[in-house]
């Protein structure tokens, strides 16, 4: 007596309720994928300044972070005191570098933070 083997169809897999439909997340990865290219931009074009001593150093960078302007007031050239000048050359950059990532927390934080939330992903 033979055996006769019978092939069992398996079921197509379709996204139950509460399962995440892959088409809708993809779109949606695309969209975030656009928003977050736009805000990148955004601060690449954008200017911020961070000063020290009251004014006298004040240093510009891009919104990502890049030198693009220092400005000296003479009254704190001092060659007798190159070290605080120094200083305030340091400081100034570092107020404009905190100022310029406070700027792309603002503009990228809810993007990227809210990138599982928005697709659907639980734990994300």
């Amino acid at each position: 007596m033979a055996a006769t083997l019978t092939r069992l169809e398996e079921p197509a897999v379709q996204p139950g309720p509460g399962m995440p439909n892959i088409q809708d997340i993809l779109q949606q990865a695309q969209a975030m994928q656009e928003k977050l290219a736009s805000a990148q931009q955004e601060l690449e074009d954008v200017e911020v300044t961070g000063t020290a001593g009251g004014g006298l150093v004040t240093a510009t960078v891009s919104g990502a972070g890049e030198l693009t302007a220092l400005t000296i007031d003479p009254k704190v050239v001092d060659p007798e005191d190159v070290e605080t000048l120094s200083d305030l050359i340091v400081a100034a950059i570092r107020d404009a570098n905190h100022n310029a990532q406070k700027l792309a927390e603002e503009k990228m934080g809810g993007l990227a933070g809210g990138f599982g939330g928005a697709l659907g992903l639980p734990g994300f």
